[in-house]
């Protein structure tokens, strides 16, 4: 795997999230929203999983194993005094204990352990994606992530069974998981755009192409570790968007050429993703109401102190959408929908998350949604 510059890396994200002066940038469309959610009422969410597609590309659980699932459930677990002194980092103590509790509460068993393992089964391949695009500013955190390798472990899944992700080298470091401190034998792993061996494919709705990286379609299972965010250009990054464009080859292809709250959607609903995340968790100890997703706005960044879960992707980023709108008030910001300016036309509501809930992906009525709130 080649290690590409992280500069290099940061500019190219930042340029592909702006336009440029020939239009290109997130706003330089080739298709519409309309025209994916025909796509998405013609072809049925089964249908949009393959659409275009020589290769059936679905995980299957072990035989005999059903991984727990309680769609339109979150569960949010906070703690006040959970930052270490630097304001940066969860207490590694108080990081164990709320995910411990949230994933305790969210299936119903005692321990931590024989709660991851209601997810994973231990003849599983696990990939654990993490984020750390914003940097140490605000990554995935380490004390969140190791825990949770090593309940998997405990109940059984083979640390060279795991295999924890990110898109670049330096974003995977930003998280602070090394070689070192991650149980013996898991592997850690970044694609740079790359490594991947699927044939192309399709998606639905848009005019492109794209391919999953292979540290994702050599897994049976997913663990999704996102953030709630801010994005420059669909509004919202949390769950569903760690999934999709931090897994592919040609994300900026995407975020230049089209729609970011259609393409989203589209790409969670191939069987490739959709058939492997087992369970979402966000790191929510910061909440970013504006300048996302990378540490464009740091005065617009507050402490939150929290830890989410979720089987279902769009529930939780329903969750967390609403988070950052409250964030945003309290910051006498436009609400994403009428944050209308030449680099966003028609706002910036996460018009995805609505979409995902019609592709059958998880419940994104907030009526329907059960949000569990704790405080340990």
């Amino acid at each position: 795997m080649t290690h590409i510059n992280d500069d290099e890396n940061l500019a190219r994200i930042a340029e592909a999230l702006n336009p440029g002066p020939d239009g290109t940038g997130r706003r330089a469309f080739i298709a519409g929203t309309v025209g994916a959610v025909a796509a998405a009422t013609l072809l049925g969410s089964e249908s949009v999983a393959s659409a275009g597609a020589a290769q059936n590309l679905a995980a299957t659980p072990p035989e005999g194993f059903t991984p727990f699932s309680a769609p339109g459930t979150v569960v949010k677990v906070t703690r006040a005094g959970s930052l270490q002194e630097n304001g940066r980092y969860p207490k590694p103590e108080d990081a164990v204990a709320m995910l411990e509790k949230v994933m305790t509460e969210l299936t119903g068993k005692p321990d931590l352990k024989t709660a991851v393992m209601q997810l994973v089964h231990p003849k599983d391949k696990v990939c654990v994606k993490v984020n750390g695009i914003a940097q140490r500013n605000m990554s995935t955190n380490k004390e969140l992530v190791l825990p949770f390798l090593q309940a998997m472990i405990d109940g059984g899944v083979k640390p060279e069974n795991i295999t924890v992700l990110e898109q670049y080298g330096g974003f995977l470091s930003a998280t602070r998981i090394t070689q070192d401190n991650v149980p013996k034998g898991v592997k850690l792993a970044f694609h740079a755009n790359g490594e991947a061996t699927m044939e192309p494919r399709k998606i639905p709705g848009t005019p492109l192409e794209t391919k999953f990286t292979r540290f994702l379609t050599e897994s049976t299972a997913v663990v999704n570790f996102a953030l709630v965010k801010d994005h420059s250009m669909c509004g919202y990054t949390g769950a569903i968007k760690n999934m999709t464009h931090g897994c592919m080859i040609n994300p900026s292809s995407f975020h230049r050429n089209h729609d970011g709250n259609t393409q989203i959607a589209m790409l969670y609903a191939q069987d490739v993703i959709k058939s492997r995340v087992r369970i979402n968790i966000a790191d929510a100890f910061k909440v970013m109401a504006q300048g996302g997703p990378l540490w464009a706005s740091p005065q617009h960044v507050k402490t939150y102190e929290a830890v989410m879960a979720s089987t279902d992707p769009v529930a939780i980023d329903t969750i967390g959408w609403e988070i950052v709108a409250k964030m945003r008030a309290e910051f006498n910001l436009k609400p994403l929908a009428d944050d209308i300016n030449p680099n966003n036309p028609r706002g910036r509501d996460p018009g995805y998350i609505a979409l995902a809930g019609q592709l059958g992906l998880g419940i994104a009525d907030r009526t329907k949604i059960t949000l569990r709130e704790l405080t340990v």
